[in-house]
């Protein structure tokens, strides 16, 4: 009986184990079937998702194509509109108002009248000789500063920049002649010798006659006598004579001569 029963537990085990055998050999028979069946689905998410990506990178690329020259020509725009607008504004901060420009017109017309008036005068240049030697620092400086806001000078409003640097020029150059003019007033004939300063003084009188008197011959001789000492002088550098100051000399004489 114990025989007969361990040989059935020894059959039970063994048809228990075939049955295992034959459930895994159909497990793999159907793994291969299941891994053809699962491989193309993967292939289609694979494709898909790729072609996803594509998609995606595609349309970014599009919208920066289109986007970019627009943001670039607008941020460009945006920045050069921004520093005109600060450049506009510190002009404006920096450049004086029209009525200065108006003004600084009015002071350089009357200062290059107050200089040619001087200038085409003898007599003026004689009793302040200083005022047309350029070798006198102040007279220098002078022309050197009336130079300057001449060369900006101009008829219109010449815009708010250019109307700052003349405004400045013509303080300048007011401020030159008023010194040039008080050193002249000072300095006189002061640095002639006696016999310059002599000379200047009769030629002084002598244009004082050709001026004042009624005898026309006596006019005609004090013009040609000044004319002849003022030319010594000016060749002997004892004074300058500007030419149109000797222009109006010629004038003046001619002038005198009878018809």
């Amino acid at each position: 009986m114990a025989f007969a029963e361990g040989r059935r537990q020894r059959r039970a085990a063994e048809r228990r184990r075939a049955l295992r055998r034959r459930a895994i050999a159909r497990a793999v028979h159907r793994r291969p079937m299941l891994q053809m069946l699962l491989l193309p689905i993967v292939a289609l998410l694979i494709t898909a998702v790729a072609a996803s990506v594509a998609a995606a990178i595609a349309f970014i690329a599009l919208i920066g194509a289109i986007v970019g020259p627009v943001l670039l020509v607008g941020g460009t725009t945006f920045v050069v509109a921004r520093h005109r607008r600060r450049r506009a504004l510190a002009r404006a901060e920096a450049a004086p108002p029209r009525p200065a420009w108006d003004e600084a017109h009015a002071r350089f017309g009357a200062l290059a009248a107050a200089y040619a008036e001087y200038e085409c005068d003898p007599m003026a240049v004689l009793h302040r000789p200083a005022l047309s030697d350029v070798r006198v620092p102040s007279t220098a400086r002078f022309v050197d500063a009336f130079s300057h806001a001449q060369a900006l000078h101009t008829d219109a409003h010449p815009g708010d920049e250019h109307a700052a640097g003349y405004v400045a020029a013509v303080d300048a150059a007011e401020r030159a002649w008023r010194a040039a003019t008080e050193a002249a007033d000072r300095i006189r004939l002061s640095g002639l010798s006696t016999e310059e300063r002599a000379s200047v003084e009769r030629v002084i009188k002598l244009l004082t006659v050709a001026r004042d008197s009624g005898n026309e011959a006596e006019r005609l001789a004090a013009y040609a006598r000044a004319r002849s000492e003022l030319h010594r002088l000016d060749a002997a550098g004892v004074v300058h004579i500007p030419g149109v100051a000797t222009a109006a000399l010629e004038r003046a004489a001619r002038g005198a001569l009878p018809a």
